[in-house]
């Protein structure tokens, strides 16, 4: 069964959680475990903002033609105020120039990135927090219409503390999460709680943390994912971490240590050990590029990053 196939499947059975129900295995279980034969080998996708200066056709082209099957989407580059201003023909449109170019959407990433100015999900701010949630039901829908699986929850600045404590933000982080998470299973949406580095955020630091949030919402559209960039609070290597939170982890982020892509830093050889426990495990689901140094241009980001891919796959048995 084809991933596309697989995941239309999956969403006229309920989701995840019919997934769930039918094999008797806890909410957010993987249905592709280690051994199996149904494993088709890397799906790398890669992240628009570099190339946000360019027309929504040149960027699916460049990314398209570099090898990669799909994009993910910073959807603050696309709008002036928010996504409600991308109307139902415009979307239908986006979505046929990503068939023509050979890619499909990944999903939806940087959620809460200005535009819209102003949002955050763990302010003590009630009225505020209905008004960002209000937004993530938009961004649901968008991320559906668009055929996307996942929107990544990193967005630091939206989810730090604020005169509260860490508990009490994680608290409302899990609350807001909870209050969307029926509508992104009816859209075929997994949300994924994106663990961050203290250095950008004050919650949510590790993938133990970002579980712990999912879970205390109980809900199978609600998952966590990793970032290889974002493991500097960790205490154990990338191996152990994919191989202990497997199950849950639906989305993988790579990119150089610092941000700059692949090709640019020792992650050929830092990185083999980890895509050697994901192809062992039968990784199935994205691996998407994301930098933060556009300097060198979309184009050249994502050549080289998949030179880089391809010589880490390289080095596996």
């Amino acid at each position: 069964m084809s991933e596309i196939n697989r995941r239309d499947f999956i969403k006229t059975s309920g989701g995840i959680l019919g997934c769930a129900a039918l094999s008797g295995l806890p909410f957010g279980c993987r249905t592709n475990e280690a051994g199996s034969s149904r494993w088709k080998g890397f799906k790398y996708a890669m992240c628009n903002e570099s190339m946000a200066k360019l027309s929504w056709a040149e960027q699916c082209r460049i990314i398209g033609d570099a090898g990669y099957q799909g994009v993910e989407i910073a959807a603050f580059t696309l709008v002036k105020e928010g996504v409600q201003e991308i109307g139902p023909a415009r979307r239908k449109e986006m979505v046929s120039v990503m068939k023509n170019t050979g890619i499909e959407c990944a999903g939806l990433h940087w959620l809460l990135a200005p535009p819209p100015k102003g949002l955050h999900l763990t302010t003590p701010d009630a009225a505020l927090r209905r008004k960002t949630v209000a937004y993530l039901d938009e961004l649901i829908d968008f991320c559906g219409d668009l055929g996307g699986p996942y929107m990544t929850f990193g967005s630091p600045k939206q989810r730090n503390t604020r005169g509260i404590s860490v508990e009490e933000a994680k608290k409302h982080f899990a609350e807001g999460l909870a209050s969307v998470a029926d509508h992104a299973q009816r859209r075929g949406v997994k949300i994924l709680v994106e663990p961050l580095g203290k250095r950008t955020t004050d919650v949510v630091n590790t993938m133990a943390e970002a579980w712990d949030v999912a879970k205390r919402v109980d809900h199978p559209a609600i998952q966590i994912m990793f970032d290889f960039n974002n493991t500097v609070n960790e205490t154990e290597p990338y191996d152990v971490l994919l191989k202990r939170h497997y199950k849950h982890l639906h989305h993988i982020h790579v990119q150089e240590q610092g941000g700059k892509h692949l090709g640019t830093g020792t992650a050929v050889n830092d990185y083999v050990k980890a895509f050697q426990t994901l192809k062992d495990l039968r990784y199935d689901e994205w691996v998407s590029l994301e930098v933060f140094d556009f300097s060198p241009g979309g184009k050249k980001i994502a050549e080289e990053s998949m030179v880089t891919l391809k010589q880490i796959e390289s080095k596996l048995v």
